[in-house]
């Protein structure tokens, strides 16, 4: 019987080799709608080589992945309907306006131009950038950008959005601002948040944390549970606990 109501998000045994390394190997966990999940791991633990798979840019060689009950190999255009991601690295046209760029990301998905003004008013009211719709993105603040990247993503109505690194290199002010927006959306869409990160803060504040060391995971489940696994008081000192052969290496 085919489920109505799926994950936004499930990973099965999924693995990608690059000749003898293992980046990806035999992962598996879903995530729920309206679910925030922190995917933390050391730099070269295989977060982003994960991302890549479920973003459709590589190929598993194992396993599979799912998103809105879509298998992404064999129907990617449909599962990737259904996600946005927000990478580690900006891209935005800088030499565009905050709208311009929002305008961009509509007609790539082919929404009509009267629909597509109403969400792109939508979002830019929501992150409070209405008065910076006209303004080029060169010359916005690092933090701004990113709520401009993250209010794109948004505009096609993903029932699962994925984080990649993507507070990097903003201040601590609008990396927890992002974060709690991010937080927020979940609740109010019923939208599935895969948040990967290298910083314990930012997991502190998901729902479940999966940790990843050496493309494998390590733990996934809630943060009591993980302090109870490691034996340790703080996130950090069990997250450390969890890859410290990876951090010795």
């Amino acid at each position: 019987m085919t489920n109505l109501f799926p994950d936004p998000l499930v990973i099965d045994q999924l693995s990608k080799h690059f000749g003898t390394r293992k980046a990806v190997d035999g992962v598996s966990f879903s995530v729920a709608a309206g679910e925030f999940v922190a995917l933390l791991g050391p730099n070269g633990a295989g977060k982003s080589t994960l991302f890549q798979m479920l973003s459709g840019l590589f190929v598993a060689d194992g396993g599979s992945a799912h998103v809105m009950g879509h298998d992404i190999s064999r129907d990617p255009i449909k599962a990737l309907a259904d996600l946005s991601i927000v990478f580690q690295q900006p891209a935005l046209d800088l030499d565009l306006t905050v709208a311009a760029n929002l305008r961009f990301q509509t007609d790539l998905h082919g929404i009509a131009r009267s629909e597509s003004q109403q969400r792109i008013t939508h979002w830019l009211q929501r992150f409070n950038l209405s008065d910076r719709a006209n303004e080029s993105c060169r010359n916005l603040s690092g933090g701004t950008r990113r709520k401009v990247e993250l209010a794109r993503a948004l505009l096609s109505q993903p029932h699962l959005l994925l984080m990649d690194e993507a507070t990097v290199g903003i201040d601590p002010a609008s990396r927890a601002a992002i974060i709690a927006d991010v937080k927020a959306l979940c609740r109010e869409r019923a939208m599935g948040v895969l948040w990967a990160t290298h910083l314990v803060d930012e997991a502190e504040a998901a729902d479940r944390i999966v940790v990843m060391a050496a493309g494998t995971v390590r733990f996934n489940g809630d943060a009591k549970a993980l302090l109870k696994q490691a034996g340790k008081d703080t996130l950090l000192d069990a997250f450390l606990q969890l890859t410290k052969a990876e951090a010795k290496a």
